[in-house]
């Protein structure tokens, strides 16, 4: 692994990891314009069907895959493509965001009145176009989390080991917390995503929401952090995979313990995915 000279307290010491997290930032603009300036304001949403659905996926998702491939990074470039960190970080993230929708989904329909009425092609009774954007949004959350848990572990270091991993666990809660707000916000003027109770939506919700990040932010943290230890695709999959099943386990907890935010409340019985 090659390691960027001197120390960054923003960004990775490690420069294809570098690369891919200003990559992953300064592309997100350019899909968050398409999606909430273009396609939301403009209603393009209205005259779409089921392949017009698909497309506006597909414009979000193809560019975090081709575009690194097509215009590597100089770090990368005499790098085979198992050992770029953008495309561990993509098996990560398309892994993680996979059993986000087939799985967690569901518990958004019966935990928190979640319901998408637009036309699409379906698999496991969620949109297919939802697979794709959450790859795109999912790089963007992961990446600009990275950076700044990164700047908290680097000025809490003076602080002692206890002092910097609660100030590290403090800006985990707020950032999860934080994206998962903003998100069910942003989209709030996207009439085909409903919820039964808005206002319990956007402070419980959220937080039910902000479980995924919980466990993602700092574990998808870990990958390739330390210039002595790189990680394989392989351990990336299962990485994600293991991260994948602990947030399964909390939510499903969620629903025994809480239950649903609306409707007053009530424990959903079985498997919520199973149906």
């Amino acid at each position: 692994m090659v390691v960027q000279k001197g120390s960054s307290r923003w960004l990775a010491p490690s420069r294809s990891k570098r690369w891919a997290e200003i990559f992953f930032l300064a592309y997100s603009p350019l899909w968050m314009i398409w999606c909430l300036a273009i396609v939301v304001p403009f209603k393009i949403y209205e005259r779409c069907d089921e392949l017009g659905y698909m497309i506006i996926g597909l414009g979000c998702f193809l560019p975090c895959v081709l575009l690194p491939l097509l215009i590597p990074g100089k770090a990368d470039q005499d790098k085979p493509y198992a050992q770029r960190y953008w495309v561990k970080a993509t098996v990560w993230i398309a892994i993680y965001s996979f059993i986000g929708n087939y799985f967690w989904t569901h518990y958004f329909y019966q935990l928190l009145g979640a319901a998408y009425t637009f036309p699409s092609w379906r698999l496991n009774d969620v949109p297919i176009p939802l697979y794709l954007m959450t790859h795109a949004y999912f790089c963007f959350y992961h990446a600009l989390a990275n950076v700044v848990i990164r700047r908290v572990k680097h000025a809490a270091k003076a602080s002692g080991p206890l002092q910097q991993k609660l100030w590290t666990a403090l800006t985990v809660f707020l950032l999860a917390y934080a994206t998962a707000y903003m998100e069910t916000l942003t989209i709030a003027h996207f009439p085909h995503y409903n919820f039964k109770d808005k206002a319990r939506m956007y402070s419980l919700g959220s937080l039910f929401y902000a479980i995924y990040f919980f466990v993602s932010f700092p574990w998808f943290l870990q990958m390739d952090e330390s210039p002595v230890q790189r990680w394989s695709v392989g351990r990336a999959a299962t990485d994600s995979l293991a991260a994948g099943m602990l947030v399964t386990i909390l939510l499903d907890a969620w629903r025994l313990g809480i239950g649903a935010i609306m409707d007053g409340g009530g424990k959903p019985q079985g498997l919520p995915w199973m149906s």
